[in-house]
């Protein structure tokens, strides 16, 4: 099978984050308008540029030189102090929105993630709209953009979010390497550094061509492993996986975005219960249970609302979540014409820290054979092969 993997990288990260985050308390001037930086302390006269704007590099300031220096390129520059935490909050963000689509999210630094979706996708839905679906969000609800490498390789994903910048999204198949990596000059190949290329240029490789095209046992001869690490890359060869973390998290959601502005309650109930059908699947999977059910709406002003609810006690199964969220759906829709649904399950508890009372084991026992009557069967043949009579009644309802 092959693999589908995303490559997400925030452009300009921190100084986006920085601009966002002034607007959001009251500033009217973004920061991304104008020559500015983050850095140190310039009245001290010490520390360099961590992050510029656009409009700053049009004045030749380049990131880790002095302050200093970048103030006499531009008098007028705006300097910014960095401020960590503001980074790794906005980084949470996007980690979690990334883990609405795959658990399999590899954070490669604080604002760069893979993202493995081979096992999420459903049959037909496409890997670079999934990729255009995510840089979308990630502008409209966060107020920054992303660059998106698509490829059925980890570091081919990689090098193309670095094609062209900013908020673009980019394909870099295997299929694709001649015609869109090969043609590259050497120092664009990731892991080759400024050191790297003068070497590699006297044994003639000035490509990425070039190197793919060399024999491997000369690299590994003049560079060692890392000589038949950069060959791999420039050959579609690395198959690497995502290294992911896997954790019990905090809470366990699922949003779409839906293709049109809806504006009734039973289309909905469609996406709500397949949106119910993933979350509590997925809930099984981690050996949980849910003691708070959330569903959110976004109308087509980008207004979001939410409701939640505790349960009167924790499960795990499909329909008693169902039930709820279809509670809090009705009690939140007002006839606005909806653009994104959501449903969150919270205050997870791991099943072997919880005793079952023979009263609840009698109220679940028919949820859950149902339960895992259709688990075992989506994790034999695909998640897609059982569709609840619930989904199928309000779809038909819907069509008559």
């Amino acid at each position: 099978m092959d693999r589908k993997i995303l490559h997400i990288d925030v452009n300009n990260a921190f100084l986006s984050w920085t601009a966002v985050d002034r607007l959001k308390h009251g500033e009217t001037l973004d920061l991304r308008t104008v020559p500015s930086i983050v850095g140190g302390d310039e009245e001290k006269r010490r520390g360099i540029v961590v992050a510029k704007s656009n409009v700053a590099k049009k004045f030749g300031i380049q990131t880790a030189e002095p302050i200093y220096m970048a103030r006499r390129k531009c008098p007028s520059v705006l300097i910014v102090p960095a401020n960590h935490e503001l980074y790794e909050e906005y980084s949470d963000k996007l980690y979690k929105l990334f883990l609405e689509y795959t658990e399999k999210v590899e954070r490669f630094s604080i604002d760069e993630c893979f993202l493995d979706l081979t096992e999420y996708l459903k049959p037909g839905e496409d890997l670079v709209k999934t990729g255009i679906e995510i840089k979308e969000r990630v502008k409209k609800e966060f107020n920054f953009t992303v660059n998106v490498g698509v490829s059925d390789d980890k570091i081919l994903a990689k090098v193309a979010s670095d094609f062209e910048k900013p908020d673009k999204i980019h394909t870099l198949f295997k299929s694709e390497i001649e015609e869109k990596l090969w043609k590259l000059p050497i120092g664009e190949m990731f892991l080759v550094g400024k050191k790297s290329v003068p070497k590699l240029n006297r044994m003639g490789i000035r490509t990425i061509g070039d190197l793919a095209k060399t024999d491997k046992a000369v690299l590994i001869k003049n560079f060692g492993k890392y000589g038949y690490t950069i060959w791999k890359y420039a050959n579609g060869e690395s198959n690497e996986d995502v290294n992911y973390i896997q954790e019990k998290p905090k809470g366990i959601g699922n949003s779409v975005t839906l293709p049109y502005d809806v504006g009734s309650i039973e289309e909905l109930e469609v996406t709500l219960v397949e949106l119910v059908q993933k979350v509590s699947y997925r809930l099984r999977k981690k050996n949980m249970y849910a003691t708070v059910v959330n569903v959110q709406l976004k109308n087509n002003e980008f207004k979001m609302v939410s409701h939640q609810k505790k349960l009167m006690h924790r499960t795990d199964t499909t329909n008693e979540i169902l039930v709820v969220a279809k509670e809090l759906l009705k009690e939140l829709y007002t006839g606005d014409l909806i653009r994104l649904i959501g449903v969150r399950v919270d205050g997870l508890i791991e099943k072997e820290e919880f005793q079952i009372s023979m009263f609840d084991m009698k109220e679940e026992s028919k949820n859950r054979k149902l339960d895992n009557v259709i688990d075992n069967l989506k994790d034999k043949y695909g998640y897609d092969i059982l569709t609840r009579a619930t989904e199928l009644k309000n779809s038909s309802e819907k069509k008559s």
